[in-house]
């Protein structure tokens, strides 16, 4: 295991709010636009805590998570340790990160830093924060990656032995290796 299950999930989760921005290759619509957009975000992704009551604090919620989507994407396509560093460190600032020692849901033991009254956006920051934190102490800034299919551009999480994973999934692996084959098909005909 090269992380924390939650680190993670909270890196898979983190690359899932970044791929949810449109004007990219295979995805040009973006897929965060309302409020039902984040609620089934929030879900799928399982983000416990406090949510906003009202409508405007539940358009502060989707604002955050579109914010921190953009911040997100600048740090996962950084090449320099040092800029991720100093966008985890702002992130964990602004949320005022408090690491603490938590148990529930079925997740035995594992960190949070931030209460389960804190904002919706902050505790995304802060969670989001936490695993690229994670990720710089390990040295291991090159498993943060993009999609290398031409019609696709999503980020994704390679955590193969070797570090070789070069798509987000099995379907733009599947597409790449067969427009490869029909390449050389045509080629040697």
């Amino acid at each position: 295991m090269v992380f924390s299950h939650d680190t993670e999930v909270a890196l898979a989760t983190a690359a899932a709010l970044i791929n949810t921005a449109g004007g990219r290759p295979g995805h040009p619509d973006d897929t965060l636009v309302g409020i039902e957009q984040l609620d089934a975000f929030v879900t799928e992704w399982s983000y416990t805590g406090s949510r906003a009551a009202d409508a405007a604090g539940r358009a502060v919620e989707l604002a955050d998570s579109r914010a921190l989507r953009e911040e997100l994407g600048r740090l996962w396509g950084a090449d320099d340790v040092a800029v991720v560093a100093e966008g985890v460190n702002r992130l964990l600032a602004d949320g005022g990160a408090l690491p603490q020692l938590v148990r529930h849901d079925g997740w035995d033991w594992h960190l949070h830093a931030t209460t389960p009254e804190a904002p919706l956006g902050t505790r995304m920051a802060v969670e989001a924060a936490m695993a690229l934190l994670d990720v710089v102490r390990a040295g291991e800034l090159d498993r943060l990656k993009t999609c290398e299919a031409d019609d696709c551009a999503d980020a994704h999480l390679d955590l193969s032995r070797n570090r070789s994973r070069r798509y987000c999934g099995t379907r733009c692996g599947n597409r790449a290796d067969a427009a490869a084959y029909r390449a050389r098909k045509a080629a040697g005909e």
